[in-house]
């Protein structure tokens, strides 16, 4: 096997060289048979995630952000990083750009760059580390967590707010 360099360039090419062929559109739907059960989808794929950050990003206008949402990464998502030039002088840089791909809006900021996630607290990087983790491993927000006091298991949803507040 031949190994080959990819540039930035080249991975666009190869992506839109790799990409399956574009399916015809469907037919115009007819209308059921008389008496024939409407079909419809129960299990609907849900790419969109809601999330509220434990402490919030403060844009140059000091204005606070907490609620946003992340959408489920894709291939491309996950490798586009991988050629990014800070990426590869600081591979920990990798979480951020990756971070950045698929926040799709935190707060009234809609263009969510690695910049805004580069200001963020510590905090917040970490909860969202652990939020794309969740959502794009295991396909939900919830956490399993004990209760140190009766020792009690539950479920926590990670995309809510904290524990205690409404």
């Amino acid at each position: 096997m031949r190994r080959r360099t990819v540039t930035a360039g080249s991975l666009e090419e190869i992506l839109q060289a790799t990409a399956p062929a574009p399916t015809p559109a469907p037919a115009a739907p007819t209308a059921p048979a008389a008496g024939a059960p409407v079909r419809r989808e129960e299990h609907a794929l849900r790419t969109e995630f809601e999330f509220e950050l434990p402490r919030g990003y403060v844009d140059e206008a000091g204005t606070l952000h907490r609620h946003g949402s992340m959408r489920l990464a894709t291939a491309r998502d996950e490798l586009r990083p991988q050629i990014d030039l800070r990426v590869k002088e600081n591979p920990a840089y990798l979480s951020v750009v990756l971070l950045s791909q698929v926040i799709t809006r935190l707060g009234t900021v809609t263009d969510v760059h690695a910049g805004v996630v580069e200001r963020m607290y510590a905090t917040d990087v970490a909860f969202l580390q652990d939020f794309y983790r969740r959502v794009n491993s295991e396909g939900h927000t919830r956490a399993a967590v004990t209760c140190p006091h009766c020792e009690g298991g539950f479920e926590v949803d990670l995309s809510g707010g904290r524990l205690g507040e409404s």
